[in-house]
């Protein structure tokens, strides 16, 4: 990653910053997990790659615990916010949620917000993020980006016929409120794969938007492989009056070795937005389109 922002430097479409979905440890518990396996990987982005960067907390970092005040997740909380505190805006600031590891901030025409999917179902959260969108001046951010840990929709195995609470409460709040304010992509890992899903609707006088589900889990820990299509029936039901549908444009591997370790390069040109896939290791050659590039914008946009 670092060589890939290094050799766009110079260009016209230098790397800005670096997200990261979640699970940057493996029990964020444990302080000293941080300190081998964080800190030093970060710093070399940072300091190395000239790069700011921004992680939204995964099961793996506080817990899967589903309630802000769960003991269990204290610890891993705080060593999250230790870690990053330097790197997110500060507690109390307007673009943070004071004691949540909820944030956003804005770069060029995009507005990127990260939040706390284990905590899906916290109303204050949720209340928050709905006060950004309802409060963005939107003729300067034309892109609302959101990442976090857990997929609304994934054909790996903590999704298929498996609906996780987190991505159900996702299902039920959050991509209603993102579609209303028309969000253009949502990024998540949890699986340890890649997939891309695009989910289209229309408003109330008949315009039609596209919203990007890209799914990322390609950092380093055991690959997954496809388990299956998530049953959506219930959904679309669900959001019928805005003729919502969904597309699943990129479907992972049957098995781990077709699911390489991979990063994202995200470009964003005015309007229009062109996602490349860079596999990395044994899967230089990833190319999950055809090509390992897409431009997300449908003809009729």
């Amino acid at each position: 990653m670092v060589a890939t922002i290094k050799r766009l430097e110079n260009t016209a479409f230098p790397v800005r910053f670096v997200l990261q979905t979640g699970d940057a440890v493996v029990d964020g518990r444990v302080a000293r997990q941080w300190n081998k396996s964080f800190i030093d990987l970060i710093n070399r982005i940072t300091t190395e790659g000239g790069v700011s960067y921004f992680l939204a907390p995964g099961n793996h970092d506080v817990t899967g615990a589903e309630s802000l005040d769960e003991p269990m997740r204290q610890d891993g909380l705080r060593n999250y916010l230790a870690a990053i505190a330097n790197l997110i805006p500060p507690d109390g600031a307007a673009r943070r949620l004071r004691g949540y590891p909820t944030y956003a901030f804005g770069y060029g025409n995009s507005f990127f917000i990260a939040l706390d999917s284990n905590i899906a179902t916290d109303d204050r959260q949720f209340e928050w993020v709905k006060s950004q969108l309802e409060g963005l001046d939107r003729k300067r951010y034309r892109h609302v980006v959101a990442f976090f840990h857990h997929p609304p929709f994934s054909s790996g195995p903590h999704g298929g016929v498996l609906v996780e609470p987190p991505s159900a409460a996702l299902r039920s709040r959050y991509i209603p409120l993102f579609r209303r304010h028309h969000a253009a992509i949502l990024f998540s890992g949890h699986e340890h794969l890649f997939e891309h899903w695009v989910e289209r609707y229309e408003d109330k006088e008949g315009h039609k938007y596209r919203l990007d589900h890209v799914v990322t889990g390609g950092g380093g820990a055991p690959l997954y492989s496809y388990r299956g299509e998530p049953d959506l029936r219930q959904y679309l039901e669900t959001n019928a009056a805005e003729k919502v549908t969904l597309d699943h444009i990129v479907k992972p591997g049957m098995n781990p070795g077709d699911n390489p370790y991979h990063f994202l390069l995200l470009e964003v040109d005015g309007d229009r937005i062109r996602l490349e896939v860079i596999g990395v290791d044994w899967g230089r050659r990833f190319q999950p389109y055809r090509s390992n590039k897409a431009e997300l914008l449908d003809a009729n946009q």
